[in-house]
């Protein structure tokens, strides 16, 4: 890949998390606070726990992108209140992505491991990024309505929020 390739993907990968963070914000914030323990099986994560992995991992992936290499470290703890973490997430995912417009097309292209896998080039992490994030807010949608929460539209309208015709 070449330097210019991987700034012309970073651009589309980017216009697509800024758009797919809406999104996110929307079905977090659905969340019942006094409803965010709800977990659907045991071996689920709360819809609390579900909604920092989302906001962290999104963040996480940036810094890796931006460093040049992931970092095994434990991240920050969750804010106590779901309120708490999309404030978090709107100020950390802005910050990381204003850094990743003016990253250095020769860092985008850069390989870096994940996991022992091999390495791919930094900028494709961008778009792991959102294949990751849609797939866990999925799961977070499918909690909503058992939590006596309305499931806003992701791709097109809900029974709770229709699509304008």
């Amino acid at each position: 890949m070449t330097p210019e390739q991987g700034k012309l993907l970073c651009k589309v990968f980017l216009d697509t998390i800024e758009q797919e963070a809406e999104t996110t914000k929307k079905i977090i914030k659905a969340v019942p606070e006094d409803k965010k323990g709800y977990k659907p099986d045991p071996k689920s994560k709360t819809a609390h726990e579900l909604a920092w992995h989302i906001a962290s991992s999104e963040v996480w992936f940036m810094d890796g992108v931006l460093a040049g290499q992931f970092s095994m470290e434990e991240g920050p703890a969750a804010p106590p209140t779901i309120s708490g973490i999309v404030e978090w997430y709107e100020t950390n995912h802005r910050e990381r992505a204003n850094k990743l417009k003016d990253l250095a097309a020769d860092k985008l292209v850069k390989p870096i491991p994940l996991f022992g896998d091999a390495a791919l080039p930094a900028v494709s992490y961008l778009n792991f990024q959102n294949l990751h994030s849609a797939h866990h807010r999925g799961q977070l949608s499918t909690y909503l309505r058992p939590m006596g929460s309305k499931i806003p539209s992701i791709y097109g309208g809900s029974a709770d929020e229709p699509m304008a015709m």
